[in-house]
């Protein structure tokens, strides 16, 4: 989650006011949000925050930052905040913030005033940092060895398996159901044809997946290169594994799923990927 603001004129950098009636709660978010009549602010300052102006044709150059809420006090029928930038995230082009509005679940209508049309403050049921990292690259992504699509696009309920093929049928039927009984849709790169070369296919689906699931089972050297590449893309990445001494030191201390591969383990493989698929989309 993380705070939304938006302000007439842009920001100043440290300290601004907004109007108390500005302030919106969403009541679905639940009541811990509120105090009485008043937003709870102690709770929403250890939010991120996003400060935005207010979208102008007349600014060309307008840019949102990112950092956080240091403290707010009321006056009159204003809300006094103060805040300071992180200097770690560059500013964003406010075209590029609009872009990114539907996986930061910022609403924008077609028609009439939108979100970035008003000043107001709001809380954003989204992974700030998680889209920034996956959907918002600075500078241009421009490796070598293969093309990455540029914007890049993120398909949040696709599911991608790094795996070997050979003999792990069982596995991936079970990936398969996991990734169904989640509202997600899985891709492997044996079944996907997009490009003349398949390394292409296989970065492509990964670029493209929201989860990636790697099966170090036996040192497949393919799947390590794979699960490289998903780590270095910020995806939420599931290891799974038959033997804990196939996972490469490098990794070895990040958690994973063990399973036996009979039919009992693969049953069990199922429901742990379920549930920490089910997590991973809450």
């Amino acid at each position: 989650m993380f705070n939304l603001l938006v302000m007439a004129n842009g920001w100043s950098g440290r300290r601004d006011e907004l109007a108390l009636g500005r302030v919106y709660v969403d009541a679905a978010l639940g009541p811990q949000w509120k105090t009485g009549d008043l937003p709870n602010f102690d709770l929403m300052r250890r939010l991120p925050a996003v400060f935005s102006p207010e979208n102008s044709r007349f600014e060309p150059d307008q840019v949102a930052r990112v950092g956080e809420i240091t403290s707010t006090r009321l006056q009159g029928s204003n809300v006094v905040v103060e805040y300071r930038y992180d200097p770690d995230i560059p500013p964003i082009p406010l075209d590029d913030l609009m872009a990114l509005a539907p996986a930061l679940g910022i609403q924008v209508p077609r028609k009439g005033f939108g979100p970035f049309e008003h000043s107001h403050w709001a809380i954003k049921d989204a992974d700030l940092f998680k889209v920034l990292l996956t959907e918002w690259r600075r500078p241009i992504r421009q490796p070598t060895v293969f093309q990455l699509a540029t914007p890049q696009r993120v398909r949040p309920d696709l599911l991608s398996a790094m795996m070997p093929f050979a003999g792990f049928g069982p596995v991936w039927d079970a990936i398969q159901r996991a990734a169904t009984a989640n509202g997600m849709d899985s891709g492997r790169a044996d079944n996907r044809w997009d490009h003349p070369a398949i390394i292409q296919d296989v970065v492509a689906l990964i670029d493209e997946a929201a989860i990636v699931i790697c099966d170090c089972t036996g040192k497949n050297a393919n799947v390590f290169y794979e699960m490289g590449i998903a780590h270095s893309y910020g995806k939420e990445v599931i290891i799974i594994t038959q033997n804990a001494a196939d996972i490469p030191f490098d990794i070895a201390h990040l958690r994973h799923i063990r399973y036996l591969a009979n039919d009992q383990g693969i049953a069990q493989l199922e429901v742990d990927l379920t549930a920490r698929i089910r997590t991973l989309r809450t």
